[in-house]
């Protein structure tokens, strides 16, 4: 059987189908007697709007885009659940893709979604994004972008993100503050913005707290635990090893971790250790691990409600917005 239609339902009743649109849409010049007997006859019928052809009509849909690098981080995870839970109130649903930190994919799942007539795109950058131009033809074509977590001035859109210069600022200053002298970093891509961010935070923690800032003691690399693995194991080549590690986020201090285990080290005795983010692994290592908290599930809501002003917003410009958010310095046994 095909599915039910307006026409079908204002047949049955014996009104005109714009009184059942109306109807259905709870407007205010439809009595709640008719608006009753449509939602009634409707539910009966199980009639479900064609989203594709109001989206032909209007141009747009009820749909938002995310792009992230990673479903798998606990990060996103819990950044797509605040987003999530906003665009339903708001009553839009969401279409999640991963560029799993791919430039080329990013390109792909950006094309595909406004191919899906998305009413707007939130956004985190791969790690290997340096050309923002798919984003830039979204902007031409009148389609909100928010950017989160991983921004870029290249564009002009609205932005959410952590504080990471302060984060990192704060973590250092305490391996100072508890008489750590030669503190290493293990550092993220060298084009992300977390990653010169929190490098930043480092560097001036150390010069402030009367260190000097040596290059040979930061080892550039990726986000995840094989990567903190590979830079331990660099850091470790030194011909005076570091007394302390800050690795760029927690699965890159896990990885560290699991060398200087392997090493016969102890930590903090021999190396102190922290991260950055605060997953839920973090306190579940022998010592916890020091890190800090982003307020992750705030992220999430902050970008979709940025996105939702820039969708409603009725001018012809919109200026864009930035909300930095503040992270918070957790200690624990590992420093």
């Amino acid at each position: 059987m095909a599915p039910a239609t307006i026409k079908d339902l204002a047949r049955k009743l014996n009104l005109s189908p714009s009184t059942v649109s109306r109807a259905l849409r709870n407007h205010p010049d439809i009595s709640s007697e008719t608006k009753k007997r449509v939602l009634q006859l409707a539910d009966e019928l199980d009639y479900h709007p064609d989203s594709i052809a109001q989206s032909l009509q209007t141009r747009k849909t009820k749909t938002i885009g995310v792009i992230v690098p990673e479903i798998k981080q606990p990060f996103f995870a819990a950044v797509i659940n605040g987003i999530e839970a906003l665009a339903y109130d708001a009553g839009y649903t969401i279409i999640v893709c991963q560029s799993n930190e791919n430039y080329e994919r990013e390109v792909v799942y950006t094309r595909s979604l406004v191919s899906h007539r998305i009413a707007g795109l939130l956004v985190s950058l791969s790690r290997s994004t340096f050309n923002l131009e798919h984003f830039k033809v979204l902007q031409r074509r009148g389609i909100p972008i928010v950017f989160f977590d991983r921004v870029s001035d290249q564009i002009g859109a609205s932005k959410v993100m952590v504080d990471d210069y302060q984060g990192a600022f704060d973590v250092v200053n305490h391996l100072v503050g508890v008489g750590y002298k030669r503190i290493a970093h293990l550092a993220g891509p060298k084009n992300l913005s977390i990653s010169l961010n929190r490098l930043q935070g480092y560097k001036d923690a150390l010069i402030q707290g009367g260190l000097r800032y040596a290059e040979e003691r930061v080892v550039y690399g990726g986000l995840d635990d094989t990567d903190g693995l590979i830079g331990l194991q660099k850091l470790l080549t030194l011909e005076k090893t570091p007394d302390a590690v800050f690795a760029v986020n927690d699965p890159v201090a896990v990885g560290a971790f699991t060398v200087i285990k392997a090493s016969g080290l102890k930590i903090p005795a021999d190396i102190a250790l922290a991260g950055f983010s605060n997953t839920n692994l973090s306190g579940l290592l022998e010592p916890p691990l020091t890190t800090v908290e982003q307020p992750t599930y705030e992220i999430g809501k902050a970008a979709a409600q940025l996105l939702l002003e820039q969708i409603n917003h009725d001018g012809d410009y919109f200026r864009p917005k930035t909300e930095i958010l503040k992270t918070h310095l957790i200690i624990r046994s590992s420093t």
